[in-house]
């Protein structure tokens, strides 16, 4: 009798039998940016690299300017200028690269996974981000369209509203400025300021989780920030445990919204905490909106958590229903799954 073809047959049986994990590999981001999604899942088979298909995911809606929130030509500042920023975290290294307010570059999700791979920096921003971008070998280019251009426009002649200032005259409900600070004994300080109003179309960031086969977690985020924005601002994007966190022994994060309020929460790291503390991610989610809506009753604004078992959820504020993309080898294709708020 030959053992070593039966010791073989035994251990090829084993491996025919074994269960497959049908949770991973999985890609999951924000909105119902499918095409995204497709192209990162696509990326993830075929070369088992999360950073890569993060990569892969953020270019892909960059390049079809999603919602016009992501990439190039879209969210002009109060100067008509888009500016982009990005993040890229790595769960199983805990390193992270990341852009902020980068100016002239298209590929803001491909800048921050140089930042990532090519220094020992986390965050790079404004011109010298730029500066670092086009070192490395990416295009300088304008960033404008004729749409963003015509939507600036409009803007200028609305009076420029909305617009984020406050506590400053002229008032800002009523004038472009140039502004000045007023008085703290002023009658109109703290009131002539009403938040801008934030829905899916200012802006949907596209926040993306993949865990790969071997069960390694990253996240990604790609925005071109707020309309109208003042020139200089970035948000919770780039900013690690706002925008995304991860972290391989627990799982990983992502969020969109109103970034100005959202990262003075950190909803994305306190997510991960909480599943690290024994929460399932609906609930874990659910906290970090939460703790939000206790100080901000009314803001915009979702977190997608996912733990290290593949198990998914959202929770979200100030929408109806919070839509998300999601496949694994379960679903089999990218499907939009959606959490009402």
């Amino acid at each position: 009798m030959d053992y070593n073809i039966i010791f073989c047959s035994f251990i090829l049986f084993i491996q025919l039998t074994l269960p497959v994990d049908a949770s991973v590999p999985l890609v999951i981001n924000t909105w119902a940016f499918t095409q995204a999604t497709e192209k990162a899942w696509e990326k993830i088979l075929s070369e088992h690299n999360n950073l890569e298909a993060i990569e892969a995911g953020c270019t892909k809606c960059e390049e079809l300017q999603c919602d016009g929130t992501v990439g190039y030509g879209g969210s002009p500042d109060e100067d008509g200028e888009s500016t982009l920023d990005a993040l890229m975290f790595d769960g199983k290294t805990m390193d992270m690269g990341a852009v902020g307010g980068l100016r002239r570059v298209k590929n803001v999700i491909s800048v921050a996974k140089h930042v990532l791979e090519h220094t020992e920096h986390s965050l790079l921003v404004g011109d010298l981000a730029t500066k670092f971008a086009v070192g490395m070998g990416f295009r300088e280019e304008d960033l404008s369209t004729d749409k963003s251009i015509q939507m600036w426009k409009e803007w200028k002649n609305n009076k420029c509203q909305p617009n984020f200032w406050k506590n400053v005259e002229p008032n800002p409900h009523g004038s472009c400025g140039p502004y000045k600070p007023i008085s703290e004994n002023s009658i109109n300080f703290k009131e002539n300021w009403k938040q801008p109003k934030f829905n899916s179309y200012n802006h949907d960031t596209i926040s993306m989780i993949v865990i790969d086969n071997q069960h390694n977690v990253a996240a990604g985020t790609s925005t071109n920030g707020a309309k109208y924005k003042i020139p200089g601002r970035v948000g919770d994007s780039p900013i690690p445990g706002a925008g995304a966190y991860a972290d391989n022994s627990v799982g990983a994060a992502v969020a969109t919204g109103d970034g100005d309020v959202m990262m003075r929460f950190l909803p994305s790291f306190l997510a991960v905490e909480e599943m690290r503390r024994g929460k399932r991610p609906k609930e874990a989610a659910q906290i970090a909106i939460n703790r939000i809506v206790e100080r901000y009753p009314k803001f915009f604004g979702a977190v997608i958590a996912v733990n290290m078992k593949g198990e998914y959820s959202a929770a979200c504020n100030g929408m109806k229903a919070f839509p998300f993309s999601v496949v694994n080898n379960e679903l089999q294709h990218v499907t939009v799954q959606e959490v009402s708020c």
